[in-house]
């Protein structure tokens, strides 16, 4: 069976599903949908919240004339609660080709307790320029700060132009401020050397001068801006 009847699909309700390589039995993407979601995204058809790293591996895995595996974690949940089961396999799974940490899953996924305790305790974040707040990977410590936060995000394009400062948050803390010179689309004309991702904007700029950084580096975000089950790892602190 290739898709789920009108039946099974209402039975299904929202439910949380692994993408598997057959080849090596490797987890390569988590998601959650309803209908017949599971199937599209195993066939490549999805391009939404898709990297070129995701739909290259669906590719090669249909040239050996294998199909991809998936398999269906939890289902019969509201939306809210597959959000939370979404981003715990996440934590679960590194190394994944999912392009954010899950839906919400930043301020509230795996920490150890030495994170918990520093993140609250932290002094709150006091916003003195219009920041733009974004939820980064942890593992986007471990290289440029800056290519992991500046590409590439659903958000109103307006917007986020009239923003001063970009925030760059690991779990609720700040790890990095920047000053956006243009926002653009998720291309690689505009952004060689990235694959494009429909739907998406980037930005360039440049690291803030250090007294930006002393304001919101080290800072935790209010709790206003950090709501369970929140599904954008954008936050605008303005309107």
């Amino acid at each position: 069976m290739s898709m789920f009847t009108p039946e099974i699909s209402k039975r299904l309700g929202s439910y949380v599903y692994r993408l598997i390589d057959p080849r090596n039995g490797e987890t390569f993407y988590v998601g959650k949908g309803k209908g017949n979601r599971v199937f599209q995204h195993a066939a490549g058809e999805i391009a939404e919240d898709s990297t070129n790293e995701k739909l290259e591996r669906i590719r090669k895995i249909k040239l050996t004339r294998l199909k991809v595996v998936h398999l269906i974690h939890r289902h019969g949940m509201d939306e809210k609660t597959a959000f939370e089961v979404e981003a715990a396999l996440i934590d679960a799974y590194p190394g994944l080709t999912n392009i954010s940490d899950g839906h919400g899953n930043s301020d509230y996924g795996s920490m150890h307790a030495n994170e918990i305790i520093e993140r609250y305790t932290a002094r709150e974040m006091e916003f003195k320029h219009k920041v733009l707040l974004i939820s980064v990977n942890r593992s986007a410590m471990e290289s440029s700060l800056y290519e992991a936060v500046r590409y590439a995000w659903r958000l109103d394009q307006k917007r986020a132009q009239r923003a001063e400062v970009v925030v760059a948050t690991v779990q609720g803390l700040g790890v990095g401020a920047f000053i956006p010179s243009e926002w653009l689309d998720a291309t690689s004309e505009n952004f060689p050397g990235k694959g494009a991702v429909l739907g998406r904007f980037g930005f360039n700029g440049r690291k803030a001068d250090e007294d930006i950084q002393k304001l919101y580096s080290g800072a935790r975000t209010p709790d206003s801006y950090r709501k369970r089950g929140a599904s954008n790892p954008i936050k605008y602190t303005y309107r």
